[in-house]
């Protein structure tokens, strides 16, 4: 599954200000870019641990630190618990299983746990932030679960990543997990020991789910430019009206403005369409598609709001320890749950349009796009996938962001269930992806029994079919179209249409 574009070729990120490490910089980072921390960034963490460490002699309760956890809160720790408890933390909350996230979202986990960090909100270690710097830069990734995650905040998936830390947990190596002592043995690492307050520090916020939002939002903006690239190829192949995509019908909606006129400016004119009116759906992508834009952008700003909000609890703030709420996701999960529901609906429209791309009444071309009708079924069963696609996404529309359900003893008595809608909105960027890989399948199929070259406006849109086509078999006729779509899904994962994105729909209409 895609997650972010390779920012290998980047060069070090020199993080001197908890504010460097931002949404763009996280994703860069989950693609590979290394990054440093600055010596002036953790002299003012250590100094924050040092305030930290002397308010924590007063011996006053402090939760998770000389107390226990949940519905353990009001149990005191003696000094001997305490010398473990931190560690410990990460055992018994380790219980999650594979699936794992990707190697690209654990080092996004990472980024964001250590921006948070960074903060001085939760009061830990220079050299905390230093070993989790250290992990990054190692490409040492803890095995984290992806899914079946039920806790009010990410204290499951957090535990694996701060048991990998301490030798207890597992690495990722090849997609797979393997000990984390042994891996640590041959990185010639010392497994980390937490100290004071660092391991509850660790298991609080929610540095999972808003990683995967940046993912997931970075995926669906590449979505978005395909599905305009193949309405606007769509519209040339068959000479569909262009009305629908006229700039002055978006009126008091700059979003889906710049939308309509970036399939505009893409197809280009024509004055003499072949029906009055096209299908509804390819007069309603436009409107499909901005409203998949204004999803991405709630989801932007929660991540925004994560990123520079207090997650850790207890937080130290004034001066004082603070109890806080800041684990709870679901300011991330209900906009990811819309993301989800938005990028749904394109899927809807896309599995609409191949199915109108097989009538011969409206496309002009054969019908249902095959050279020889009877001996071929052209696209009819490629159409039946996206049927099948789409059901499968609507059947497990239900948001991930409601439903609560208590546990410990009513302690946590309402969940977020951030980690797990982040986890569904992944599910339907690759559905989606899947019925655009039919799409794409389609309208190469229609261009080559056309017999002419898609002629837009934008000769790019014309070269972007052409090199998608060169991957296929030859001709028209009936073969294994599974590995056709195969290879169309992983060519619209590694960037298909990009420019789509950052040329067309960053521009608004004039």
């Amino acid at each position: 599954m895609p997650t972010t574009s390779p920012a290998l070729h980047l060069p070090v990120l020199r993080v001197s200000h908890a504010e460097q490490l931002d949404a763009a910089a996280i994703a860069d980072i989950a693609g590979g870019r290394p990054l440093r921390l600055e010596q002036p960034l953790l002299d003012r963490i250590a100094a924050r641990r040092r305030e930290v460490l002397n308010l924590l002699t007063d011996g006053d309760p402090v939760y998770g630190v000389n107390t226990g956890m949940g519905a353990a809160s009001e149990v005191r720790l003696d000094d001997a618990a305490q010398s473990k408890h931190q560690n410990n933390l990460m055992l018994g909350r380790a219980v999650g299983s594979a699936p794992w996230l990707t190697e690209p979202e654990t080092r996004a986990v990472l980024a964001v746990r250590l921006r948070t960090f960074l903060s001085g909100d939760a009061g830990v270690s220079a050299t905390l932030c230093v070993r989790l710097a250290e992990l990054l830069s190692a490409d040492m990734l803890p095995a984290i679960p992806r899914t079946r995650i039920g806790a009010a905040g990410e204290i499951i998936p957090l535990a694996h990543l701060g048991g990998a830390m301490t030798g207890s947990g597992e690495f990722l190596a090849g997609g797979s997990a393997v000990d984390a002592a042994a891996a640590l043995r041959a990185a010639d690492m010392e497994p980390y020991s937490f100290g004071t307050k660092e391991g509850v520090a660790l298991i609080e916020g929610i540095p999972v789910t808003t990683a995967l939002a940046i993912l997931r939002a970075a995926e669906a903006r590449l979505l978005a430019a395909q599905a305009v690239a193949l309405t606007a190829a769509e519209v040339c192949l068959v000479g569909a009206s262009r009305d629908p995509f006229d700039p002055a019908l978006a009126r008091a909606d700059v979003g889906l403005g710049t939308v309509l006129g970036a399939i505009r400016r893409l197809s280009g004119p024509d004055s003499q369409p072949r029906t009055l009116q096209s299908p509804l759906s390819f007069r309603v992508l436009g409107t499909a598609v901005a409203h998949l834009l204004r999803s991405i952008a709630s989801v932007e700003d929660a991540v925004e709001r994560a990123l520079s909000g207090v997650t850790d609890s207890p937080a130290y703030l004034d001066g004082r320890f603070i109890g806080t709420a800041g684990f709870d996701g679901f300011d991330l999960a209900a906009a990811l749950d819309g993301l989800r529901l938005s990028m749904i609906h394109v899927a809807e429209t896309s599995a609409a349009r191949v199915h109108r791309l097989l009538d011969e009444k409206f496309t002009g071309l054969p019908r249902q796009l095959s050279g020889q009708p009877g001996l071929h079924a052209g696209m009819v069963a490629v159409h039946k996938r996206t049927v099948g696609v789409v059901h499968e996404l609507v059947a497990a529309a239900r948001p991930s962001s409601l439903g609560a359900i208590e546990t410990s003893f009513g302690q946590e008595d309402v969940q977020s269930f951030s980690a797990e809608a982040a986890e569904a909105c992944c599910h339907a960027a690759t559905g989606l992806r899947d019925v655009l890989a039919c799409e794409l399948l389609t309208v190469i199929q229609g261009v080559r029994l056309a017999d002419r070259p898609l002629k837009p406006i934008d000769p790019r849109l014309g070269t972007l079919v052409d090199d998608a086509s060169a991957l296929l078999p030859e001709g028209t006729d009936d073969r294994a179209y599974g590995k056709d779509i195969t290879l169309l899904h992983d060519l619209l994962a590694s960037g298909w249409g990009r420019w789509v994105s950052t040329d067309e729909l960053s521009t608004p209409a004039q």
